[in-house]
């Protein structure tokens, strides 16, 4: 594989990283009593954080473990650092097209919301609709983008 294909699936691996770990971030501050741009993700989170602080810390923290599997995986596949590339990239591949699936559609959903195209009946949570729309959706869409990019670049690399 020439040094141009390795320097790009390399800074995909990076960009899809630096998503993740917004995400994971977010999660693990959360996870340990934040409250900033909690809104965002809806009120029943709000509520949990209050109600059930250990629970929905432990869940969070779980969360954010997860998320930041999800970053170190990809980047020690790409440095030769993780046995089983095989397993490990079908892994990324699904994780991939799923955040790209589950990022669009939310986008989609969330938006079509804001704009009035779908109708909620009772209302809806504004800060979580924007939220979603906005910020959390089009990262978990950008991570996949960016996840599955690496994975076509450095395809040439993934045999044994």
């Amino acid at each position: 594989m020439d040094r141009g294909r390795v320097g790009s699936s390399r800074a995909m691996v990076w960009l899809a990283a630096g998503f993740g770990a917004v995400h994971a971030v977010f999660s693990l501050y959360w996870a340990l009593g934040g409250t900033r741009l909690l809104a965002t993700v809806g009120q029943w989170a709000v509520r949990l954080s209050e109600e059930e602080p250990f629970l929905a810390g432990a869940g969070l923290g779980f969360v954010a473990l997860v998320k930041l599997g999800g970053v170190a995986v990809p980047v020690g596949v790409e440095y030769g650092r993780i046995g089983w590339r095989r397993m490990w990239r079908a892994l990324c591949w699904i994780g991939g097209v799923g955040l790209i699936v589950y990022g669009g559609i939310n986008i989609v959903a969330s938006g079509s919301v804001l704009a009035g195209l779908i109708d909620v009946e009772g209302g809806y949570d504004s800060a979580a609709m924007i939220g979603h729309a906005l910020l959390w959706d089009p990262l978990f869409l950008l991570w996949g983008c960016a996840l599955v990019a690496w994975l076509a670049l450095s395809r040439d690399r993934s045999a044994p």
